[in-house]
């Protein structure tokens, strides 16, 4: 199936603790791209430079410079919620735009939305995306077992449903990456890579479930564990309080080592570090709880759409 991004299959990431966001950011690139620690280093990057404005500001005249100095993060909770900004600037690496639906500048897709690639949809504390795949849409949530799929009847209608019910959608445009890039010494990735066959399979076996136990299934978010949430917290807290010791996403890939380079966020990195600090590498089975190792490595060169 020449052509098919990943050679036809879907990428797609299991609900982890409260790391919806980051499972958001993986499934609109189709691949493992960052990890919860990349994102909270942009959370504390993004934190230090509002400061640092708002103090420019006081000197100016404005509030007294201690009323915008504190330690809380205003762009990701110690639950591990990120805020949209972190997002943006995550799919900005990549050269996507991510710009909000009810914009002028989106007004077409608000009546077309299948002529775009991708859509990122927030509530509350959760997120997840619609993203389009060799052709066709699907539902990555993450409180889904496997991607679902969605027609391109029923998706304008699925946009207009969640607008109604108060979630705030955001449209994603530019050159998605092709393919996703392994690391040459990597064997395990984080999430599961399935074909659209065994995706619907999946999905129709969750959701007759669902039908029979009355809607309630193992990936509610009142489900999550409290240790994995204490986890969660600790590891977030340590990175925004410093966050220079952290591999992040301006690591490269050279001679099948990454090579550190630096922290900036300002400037694209060949090839983000994609294993680096994962939590758990496996998506967990919906059943048992325990790791799926079943799931299929992509080893082509990243290329762009």
């Amino acid at each position: 199936m020449a052509g098919l991004s990943n050679g036809g299959l879907l990428y797609h990431e299991i609900q982890e603790s409260k790391l919806c966001a980051v499972h958001c950011v993986n499934t609109v690139l189709q691949g493992p791209f960052f990890s919860e620690l990349d994102l909270a280093a942009l959370a504390s990057d993004l934190d230090q430079r509002e400061r640092q404005m708002m103090l420019e500001g006081a000197s100016l005249g404005g509030a007294s410079s201690g009323d915008f100095y504190s330690d809380v993060s205003h762009n990701v909770s110690m639950g591990g919620d990120f805020s949209i900004q972190v997002l943006q600037k995550a799919l900005e690496i990549w050269d996507l735009e991510v710009i909000p639906l009810n914009s002028p500048v989106a007004e077409q897709s608000q009546f077309v939305p299948e002529l775009e690639n991708a859509f990122i949809c927030h509530l509350h504390d959760h997120w997840f995306c619609i993203r389009k795949v060799n052709g066709e849409w699907y539902n990555f949530n993450s409180l889904l077992p496997a991607p679902e799929h969605l027609s391109q009847f029923y998706l304008s209608a699925y946009i207009d449903s969640l607008k109604d019910s108060g979630w705030s959608i955001f449209l994603v445009k530019g050159n998605f990456p092709k393919e996703c890039p392994i690391l040459p010494d990597s064997s395990t990735v984080f999430g599961q890579w399935l074909t659209p066959e065994d995706a619907h399979i999946i999905a129709k076996t969750f959701n007759q479930k669902k039908i029979s136990t009355g809607g309630s299934t193992s990936l509610e978010l009142g489900s999550i564990a409290d240790d994995e949430e204490e986890d969660l917290k600790a590891a977030i807290q340590a990175s925004l309080v410093d966050s220079t010791g952290l591999q992040t996403i301006s690591d490269t890939v050279e001679d099948g080592r990454t090579t550190p380079q630096s922290s900036s966020i300002s400037s694209k990195p060949d090839a983000p570090n994609l294993v680096a600090n994962l939590t758990d590498v496996h998506p967990r089975d919906t059943e048992t709880g325990e790791p799926n190792k079943d799931v299929h490595n992509v080893t082509k060169a990243p290329e762009t759409e």
